[in-house]
């Protein structure tokens, strides 16, 4: 399923739990495979389900009201992936949520979760774990675009995802940085100019 470091790494948020109360967090996990380009959360769906990607990227987005496509997420290994709508409001979800490659998913019923978070205080620290991440994901984006340049916004992207702006197509980024792929594409030339 993951390798020995990240299961060491996400077990030492849990550490008075025994073998038996990790062993059942497990039971509650499904695999799901997603190929590229395949839906994994529709607009208009109030799924409950919460994601861990093992493998592969998922885009999150939206369609403006002039039938362009704006990308909220970008997510990739070791990131969790969810209707926030769904899981934070329950309601629909306004965003479609996609594999842009071949994706593996470890998914989980999020209420399921939370039941079981609450009849039992041991599982708290995934609770804190899951909402920190999805506040320090939504400050930092938010602060990017209040603070930041566009330019300064894809630096700050490539330093967050060094590795990803290779696996991503162009005007996913683009739209993620809330610029057109011309603007992304003379950025990059600038900085390529300021290297040499």
């Amino acid at each position: 399923m993951l390798d020995l470091e990240k299961i060491k790494r996400y077990l030492s948020l849990f550490t008075n739990l025994s073998i038996g109360d990790i062993y059942y967090l497990f039971t509650l996990v499904k695999e799901k495979k997603l190929k590229h380009g395949e839906v994994y959360l529709d607009v208009g769906v109030n799924s409950r389900k919460l994601a861990y990607i093992k493998s592969g990227l998922v885009r999150g987005y939206v369609v403006k009201q002039n039938g362009e496509e704006a990308t909220l997420v970008l997510r990739s290994e070791d990131q969790f992936i969810a209707s926030y709508d769904s899981i934070l409001k329950n309601e629909k979800s306004r965003a479609c949520y996609h594999a842009i490659e071949d994706t593996v998913l470890l998914e989980v019923d999020f209420d399921a979760i939370m039941d079981l978070i609450d009849k039992n205080p041991k599982y708290s620290a995934g609770r804190r774990y899951f909402f920190s991440n999805v506040a320090h994901d939504l400050l930092d984006r938010m602060e990017a675009f209040i603070l930041l340049s566009p330019e300064e916004r894809y630096q700050h992207f490539l330093s967050q995802n060094p590795s990803l702006a290779r696996r991503i197509p162009d005007k996913y980024i683009a739209s993620y940085l809330g610029i057109t792929p011309v603007s992304l594409s003379r950025i990059r030339k600038r900085l390529a100019q300021k290297k040499k």
